[in-house]
Parts: structure tokens; C-alpha cells; sequence
């Protein structure tokens, strides 16, 4: 057991060094200077720990979106439909979540809801579908007002509407 451990740092170790050697190989090569072989070890040792720092470790996981409950849900759909040029937006299907803290006084959310097309004549028929037509995701940003957490209504922006199948 003892042997392939050994042998196993043997590896990375041989490894390690011929990168270097290669990279102090390619750096002479492309700058025609002798390499600064401290700078080069510094670089790469600052870039591997900035990899690994708490603040980039925090950035790069995804955070789960906390559904929040909004008291302007009529408002919102109305500035949606308004946006994304459907022709309704079912008030009772938008939700809204954040990767924020809630906690703070103004935060960014993510609104989806289900649209509306305009009702197919064909035929001389009029045909008023039940089912949504469109998925519409937007952006904007909440805040606790004295009637309880509103979404900004000039705040919201269209990311996609999405036709549905």
C-alpha cells in the first residue's frame, strides 16, 4: 500500500515539474527573455489560491431562489403584459423568487408568469384557448413598503417570453 502511495507522489511530482519546465520553456520562447522564474511561481500560486478563496467559492455555487410572496401581483401583471406584448397574463400564476436575502430593504427577483395569445379566428370561428400560450420571465427589484413587499413596477425587465407547446 505503502509503495503506491509513494509511487503516486512520484507521479505528481514529475508532473509539477516538467509544467514548470515547459512553461519556463514556452516563456522564453514567446518573450525572448530569460524568465523570471520567482514571478512566474507567485502568479501561479496566487492564481490557484484566488481560485480557492472563500468570496469565489461563495460566487460560483448556485444559490436555491426563495419563493416570496408580493402584494401587487394585478400591478406586475399588467407591467408584464405591458412588456412582453401578449395579450393577458394570468395573475394567479406569477411567481416570484430571489437568490438574495429577503431580509434587506430592496432585493432583486425573478418573475415568471403564464401569457396569453389573442384568440384564433379560423373559419369564421373565434377560439379562446384556455391553456397559456406563453412562459414570460423577467427581472426587477422588491422592497417592504407599508402594505407589504411590492415588486418596483419600472424596475421590471423582460428576459424572455417563451412560447409554450
Amino acid at each position: 500500500m505503502a509503495n503506491k502511495i509513494v509511487r503516486i507522489i512520484l507521479i505528481v511530482v514529475l508532473f509539477i515539474v516538467f509544467f514548470e519546465l515547459g512553461l519556463f520553456g514556452s516563456y522564453t520562447i514567446v518573450t525572448s527573455e530569460a524568465p523570471n522564474i520567482q514571478g512566474l511561481i507567485d502568479m501561479q500560486i496566487s492564481k490557484i489560491t484566488g481560485i480557492f478563496s472563500p468570496d469565489n467559492v461563495n460566487q460560483i455555487l448556485v444559490k436555491d431562489p426563495t419563493p416570496v410572496s408580493i402584494s401587487n401581483k394585478k400591478d406586475v401583471a399588467l407591467k408584464l403584459e405591458e412588456l412582453s406584448k401578449v395579450d393577458g397574463v394570468n395573475y394567479e400564476s406569477i411567481n416570484v423568487s430571489t437568490t438574495e436575502d429577503p431580509d434587506n430593504s430592496e432585493f432583486n427577483v425573478t418573475i415568471e408568469a403564464l401569457g396569453y395569445a389573442s384568440p384564433n379566428s379560423t373559419s369564421g370561428q373565434i377560439v379562446i384557448s384556455q391553456d397559456p400560450s406563453f412562459k414570460i420571465i423577467a427581472k426587477g427589484t422588491a422592497s417592504y413598503k407599508g402594505t407589504g413587499l411590492l415588486v418596483d413596477r419600472d424596475s421590471v425587465t423582460i428576459n424572455s417570453v417563451l412560447k409554450l407547446y
